[in-house]
């Protein structure tokens, strides 16, 4: 009964979202639960005035890179960290960890003169470099690779698998649902970051997020068209969510059992 109200709760906005989107430009501050008549105007409207379809396809390559990105870096570091025995590992892997206790303030100015120095300003490329490497994806597969049965790693340096090898025939198949629970936190977390792209991308609206602050005006914000905009930013998260959903069930359900 909670969990079904706390669903609803959460729910709410975004279907109050798609509702706004769909009524008429005159009626975007009624209050009826149902947009009637059903219009797609605003959509329209949103499509004509920014390059949508553009803006969609550079958020969702920065998003997939960051996050691939973001996956491999864990999971090489990850199987270090629990696999391999080296003198200073405690230590480092403590640092490591860390940094994702730095406010991303502190890091801001560094990363944008370097990518000042490195040319490579109002690009997309500026935008995924400083964040191809996440502390809280190390964090995580470290947790899920310690708990993996010693004895398949013993059997495959038996069998005279390389730890390349290892890790990618025997680690990798067994921690698919972890890697795609994490690969959506990822996607989901660059896909809605705001503030790096609006300071890298700074004479351009070359991303979804940044190009619904087109329709927020010091005279007002355009209710209708905005809506429809974020509508369309949230389609791509939930239809990544739908593709991989059952692998996410299975990573909570080995995690319960774990």
């Amino acid at each position: 009964m909670i969990l079904g109200v706390l669903g609803l709760l959460c729910v709410l906005p975004i279907y109050w979202m798609y509702a706004t989107s769909l009524r008429m430009p005159g009626d975007v501050f009624s209050l009826s639960p149902l947009p009637w008549p059903l219009s797609v105007e605003n959509y329209v409207h949103a499509w004509n005035t920014i390059p949508i379809g553009r803006m969609l396809a550079n958020t969702s390559v920065v998003a997939l890179v960051t996050a691939l990105g973001q996956l491999l870096t864990g999971l090489f570091a990850a199987y270090a960290f629990a696999v391999w025995e080296f003198r200073g590992k405690q230590v480092l892997y403590l640092l490591f960890v860390g940094t994702w206790l730095v406010p991303f303030q502190v890091s801001m100015l560094p990363n944008y003169v370097l990518l000042l120095q490195l040319g490579v300003l109002n690009t997309i490329a500026g935008v995924i470099l400083p964040s191809l490497c996440s502390a809280l994806s190390v964090l995580m597969l470290r947790q899920h690779m310690r708990s993996f049965p010693k004895e398949l790693l013993d059997a495959a340096k038996v069998d005279g698998r390389s730890s390349w090898a290892t890790l990618w025939t025997v680690v990798v198949p067994n921690l698919r649902p972890a890697l795609a629970a994490l690969g959506i936190l990822l996607f989901v977390q660059a896909w809605n970051e705001y503030f790096w792209p609006a300071l890298v991308l700074q004479r351009s609206n070359a991303m979804v997020q940044l190009g619904i602050r087109s329709f927020m005006g010091t005279e007002g914000n355009d209710w209708g068209p905005l809506m429809a905009t974020a509508g369309l930013a949230c389609l791509p998260v939930f239809a990544l969510y739908l593709v991989l959903q059952r692998q996410i069930v299975n990573a909570f359900v080995r995690s319960g059992l774990k």
